[in-house]
């Protein structure tokens, strides 16, 4: 076997290895891609059912104004927010602004016993549950293409074909743990 030839196998072996390595950081960051998608459309559901529920509030407890002025406000900064970290902050701002908003209803007796009121809570608490899931398969994709990119020897050709790490959608401090309830 002459030396040529062992050369042009090496060749063609570490060109499928490349071929391997970027097919498989492609097929990542597509999955990445993929979950981004599902957490959006969730909170975008969010986003649409707020107005909704600040309307039905605001004819039981209208004189609650800067309850209702920093929901609508939270929900705001979450649909203009640019970043993931910026949303990810705005989120956790909304769910806070949501929380009083749910508090109120302990205040006003026929707010609580309002059907369209109790469905949109409903109809709440299912996309919380829906968004928690898709952020947990958000971050769960987002780990895998981390770890390819930074292992070997993916970490060799990651910045030369373009690929980054991304950040993770995380749950801000406000949202860790139970509600304090204060009386």
């Amino acid at each position: 076997m002459d030396a040529s030839f062992v050369v042009l196998i090496l060749i063609v072996i570490i060109g499928l290895a490349v071929v391997m390595i970027y097919n498989r950081l492609v097929a990542l960051r597509q999955t990445c891609n993929q979950a981004w998608g599902d957490v959006d459309v969730q909170l975008k559901q969010r986003h649409d059912l707020v107005p909704n529920l600040v309307e039905t509030v605001k004819g039981y407890a209208s004189h609650e104004k800067e309850t209702l002025e920093n929901v609508i406000q939270a929900r705001q900064t979450a649909v203009d927010a640019s970043s993931l970290k910026g949303l990810a902050e705005a989120e956790n701002m909304l769910s806070g602004a949501l929380r009083q908003l749910f508090a109120l209803s302990e205040a006003y007796p026929d707010l609580k016993a309002n059907q369209n009121f109790m469905s949109l809570q409903t109809e709440l608490a299912d996309l919380e549950n829906k968004i928690a899931a898709a952020r947990r398969f958000f971050n769960n994709a987002v780990q895998e293409l981390n770890t390819a990119i930074e292992q070997f020897p993916a970490v060799i050709f990651a910045s030369m074909f373009g690929f980054s790490t991304r950040d993770y959608f995380e749950v801000g401090e406000t949202e860790r743990g139970a509600p304090k309830v204060k009386f």
